[in-house]
């Protein structure tokens, strides 16, 4: 079923649901609790199936591939919604498997249809692991704790914010390494803190070139700002959802319902971090791109401190997080660090 190969005790299912037809990963016993993952941009659910089998006997481990990512069903991504295209398919992909209350655990990008999830259905969470999350405030155009844009355009978020040689790259099907560009490179420069290398870096690789690509898909498209780096968000696509023009997940501080949080992230991430070299402040402050306007007017945007900012006031309103930094990790915890990540989420489970 999955174009990927899976490892012993992964289960692949297509699964139709009154939205999309899902590919979903499953481990564990049917009617065992269940532990939903959610992946990041540029991956897909392969990327956890070791963490789904190193869970105790009585969960059920549940990997769905995203709406524009790996096996499920190539449907527009309507990135004005935020991540609520993404929220109605784990909906919709719930009333199927029985809408049962579930552990929910989002990586990198998929932080932010966790989040979103919990705000729509919080009566089907039962906790949240975020796992080097976005920022609440999205990727991009921000540069405060309180998540307030540069410009009212949002310029330096959304789909041209992309390298086009890396998209190129993987509507090629590149698996070479003669380019930085190149998405093996990639992944071994950005999503591990080197020298690490996966053992299953093929299957990774394979994973993140299922992304559907163009300019209504990966990464989606863009308009023109008068305002430096002269691009803004456009209208579809998974970085336009996560742009906060459209994507703002700081009222899970309002929630009469508050599931419990864990919060863990490696202390070497590049691509979420209060610098990130993913974010135009950070490029343009580091000489990369022409024209910075300067700490003034574009500072790097403070992901890290605007994640902590935001649980802080979760906690303030009863809620709870306990936060965890990872030594000598980058973007994936869960695979750089497998025992010390495990030993935290099935303690938090």
């Amino acid at each position: 079923m999955a174009t990927v190969r899976t490892l012993p005790g992964i289960t692949s299912k297509m699964i139709p649901t009154e939205r999309i037809q899902m590919h979903v990963l499953f481990s564990g016993p049917d009617d065992g609790i269940p532990v939903v993952f959610v992946h990041g941009n540029a991956s897909s659910s392969t990327y956890w199936e070791e963490t789904m089998l190193a869970l105790p006997e009585k969960y059920r481990g549940i990997a769905p591939d995203l709406r524009g990512y790996g096996d499920t069903e190539d449907l527009l991504i309507d990135a004005t919604k935020g991540a609520c295209e993404w929220s109605e398919d784990l909906k919709a992909l719930s009333d199927v498997l029985g809408d049962k209350p579930g552990h929910l655990v989002g990586w990198s990008m998929g932080a932010a249809p966790v989040l979103q999830f919990t705000l729509d259905y919080p009566e089907l969470v039962t906790s949240i692991t975020l796992v080097n999350p976005v920022s609440p405030y999205g990727f991009g155009g921000t540069k405060d704790l309180e998540g307030t844009p540069f410009h009212d355009d949002f310029a330096g978020s959304g789909g041209g914010t992309v390298n086009p040689e890396f998209i190129r790259r993987m509507q090629l099907g590149d698996r070479s390494t003669e380019d930085p560009n190149c998405p093996r490179n990639v992944i071994n420069a950005f999503y591990f803190k080197p020298p690490f290398r996966a053992a299953r870096e093929e299957d990774y690789l394979s994973s993140l070139l299922l992304e559907k690509c163009g300019p209504d898909r990966y990464p989606g498209d863009m308009t023109s700002s008068p305002n430096w780096p002269n691009v803004a968000p456009g209208v579809w696509g998974p970085i336009n959802a996560g742009s906060p023009k459209y994507l703002n997940l700081s009222g899970i501080v309002d929630l009469d319902q508050k599931p419990p949080i864990l919060w863990i992230r490696g202390d070497s991430d590049q691509i979420v971090s209060d610098g990130s070299l993913f974010d135009f402040g950070t490029l343009g402050k580091l000489g990369y791109v022409p024209g910075w306007p300067g700490d003034d007017v574009f500072p790097p945007q403070p992901m890290v401190s605007q994640t902590r900012a935001v649980l802080e006031k979760y906690k303030a309103n009863k809620g709870s997080y306990h936060e965890v930094v990872i030594a000598n990790a980058g973007h994936s915890v869960h695979i750089e660090k497998p025992q010390e990540f495990m030993k935290e989420l099935i303690a938090f489970l």
